[in-house]
């Protein structure tokens, strides 16, 4: 058997060709004619009033920070159970994050945590929709425009997933998406600012300029540009931009073809987590959300180390994440955990995902559900999954 690796980079068709445009155009840096066509997909199909590419969503992300106005003795709320680049990108502007639970089922974070931890601190909330799955934005939203706080998106793994009718990273003042390699939709490196909340355009602006005013100048509203506030070199070159936009004309296709995926895995894996040996994440909606993620539950960290290390001997790569932030060295440093995160630390402990891509074949999908079922067929007296 071949190795059925975790991930593998989807090409989608028109790439070459695309590269070779940029290539021909003799033009290769940011915020040329490609940039400015993602641009104008993700506004349309996203229905957001302001996307801005940017070279990763941690860049995004850091955008973000900036434009929120958060520094030293402010606080941001944001789940445990997520990337560093959440946490780091306020961190940087020296705001404090506040670490809180995640809910049980939906791994994401929850509202009740979200308002037990408000203080007169708090500036922000930061959400993250796990694996493209959303969180509870009513709730949230509601929450946050109660206390004057700004709300975040972190939808590095949700593009194209719709919370009744809006799409994630839409929703909040600001969202991030990713175009990673592990992605749905991917430009190698690369991702995207969606700019929701109209106070927040013209600053965005400069600081995605490097500071600058550049933007004005080339609209004629001021005769040179000059260095107007912080910034950085956010954008991407052309060439990314060429790829990725390759990959955004398929996206809903991509997207079909990973739910087709995720629900053959589900049918597969039902039996098993009827018997109680794993817990299952929910049926996806019809047509609502993009099939980032397939993972298991398993009883604790030991079972879940020796599935990992079965399925590896049989050809299967499976990964786990994240290491809570709230338990990492830096974010005992620079944050805090508001209370104990007992569901947080119960799902790093036994998550497993299982490889979703969209060239993985349905026979690759029946092999790896195979051998998880031969994993507990082998144990003289498995323990059943207890919720």
């Amino acid at each position: 058997m071949e190795k059925i690796p975790f991930g593998k980079p989807h090409i989608s068709g028109n790439e070459l060709a695309y590269l070779q445009q940029v290539l021909d155009s003799a033009s290769l840096s940011g915020d040329g004619a490609f940039t400015r066509k993602c641009q104008a997909w993700l506004e349309s199909q996203l229905g957001t009033p302001k996307a801005m590419l940017t070279h990763s969503c941690t860049a995004a992300l850091e955008m973000a920070a900036i434009l929120s106005g958060v520094g030293p003795g402010d606080e941001v709320i944001m789940p445990s159970f997520t990337f560093v680049s959440t946490a780091n990108a306020f961190v940087l502007r020296g705001a404090t994050p506040v670490f809180v639970d995640i809910e049980p089922h939906s791994l994401n974070i929850d509202p009740n945590e979200i308002r037990a931890a408000i203080t007169p601190r708090t500036r922000a909330v930061v959400v993250v929709h796990y694996a493209g799955h959303p969180c509870d934005m009513d709730a949230i939203q509601a929450l946050c425009q109660q206390h004057g706080l700004l709300l975040i998106e972190d939808a590095a793994q949700a593009i194209l997933t719709e919370y009744k009718g809006r799409k994630l990273g839409t929703i909040g003042d600001m969202g991030c998406l990713s175009f990673h390699e592990t992605k749905n939709v991917i430009s190698g490196e690369g991702g995207a600012l969606l700019v929701n909340n109209p106070a927040f355009f013209d600053r965005a602006d400069v600081i995605w300029q490097k500071g600058t005013n550049r933007k004005a100048f080339f609209e004629g509203l001021v005769d040179k540009y000059t260095w107007v506030d912080v910034g950085s070199s956010f954008l991407p070159g052309e060439l990314i931009a060429a790829f990725l936009y390759a990959q955004l004309e398929k996206a809903e296709q991509i997207t079909q073809v990973r739910r087709g995926h995720w629900a053959l895995y589900h049918q597969l894996l039902l039996p098993l987590a009827r018997a109680g040996y794993i817990e299952l994440a929910e049926p996806l909606p019809a047509s609502a959300e993009n099939a980032h993620i397939f993972h298991v539950m398993l009883c604790d960290a030991a079972q879940r180390n020796s599935l990992l290390q079965y399925l590896g001997q049989r050809a299967v790569s499976a990964v786990f994440h994240y290491i809570p932030l709230h338990s990492a060295p830096a974010g005992r440093q620079f944050g805090r955990a508001q209370g104990d995160l007992p569901h947080t630390d119960r799902v790093a402990s036994s998550l497993l995902r299982l490889p979703l891509f969209p060239d993985m074949s349905a026979s690759q999908v029946h092999y790896v559900c195979s051998q998880i079922s031969q994993f507990f067929q082998c144990k003289h007296d498995p323990a059943p999954h207890s919720s």
